[in-house]
């Protein structure tokens, strides 16, 4: 693996494919999600939604500092997944070295989990 940096920093790509009328309730919750972010992460990098152009999905992107920033965030926007969850189909992927104490609270299929092959 000559030539791999070991990178912290976690890049998160998340997919919402709304259910039918559900789209400004995303909104709503996401902008409550950015207020979190905003006053209480300390090692959120980015944390950028985009719509296509009718609404109808919707991808964010996140960086973090390293897995202990991705925890931090994850604890302070916890009570609003379950509800951001219920207005999609959600699909994602987290790329970059997950420290042991994340990769165990990653259960299930979501997000898919990449780990860094080649860089410049």
């Amino acid at each position: 693996m000559g030539g791999v940096p070991l990178m912290s920093e976690l890049l998160g790509i998340v997919r919402f494919k709304f259910h039918e009328g559900k789209v400004e309730e995303f909104k709503r919750l996401s902008a409550r999600a950015m207020e979190i972010v905003r006053a209480q992460d300390t090692g959120t990098l980015q944390y950028d939604t985009y719509f296509n152009d009718d609404e109808s999905e919707a991808v964010v992107i996140e960086r973090f500092r390293d897995s202990q920033a991705l925890i931090e965030h994850g604890e302070h926007v916890a009570a609003l997944m379950e509800p951001i969850i219920a207005t999609a189909s959600v699909s994602g992927e987290l790329l970059g070295e997950l420290s042991p104490k994340l990769r165990a609270k990653m259960t299930g299929d979501v997000p898919q989990l990449f780990r860094l092959y080649r860089s410049m």
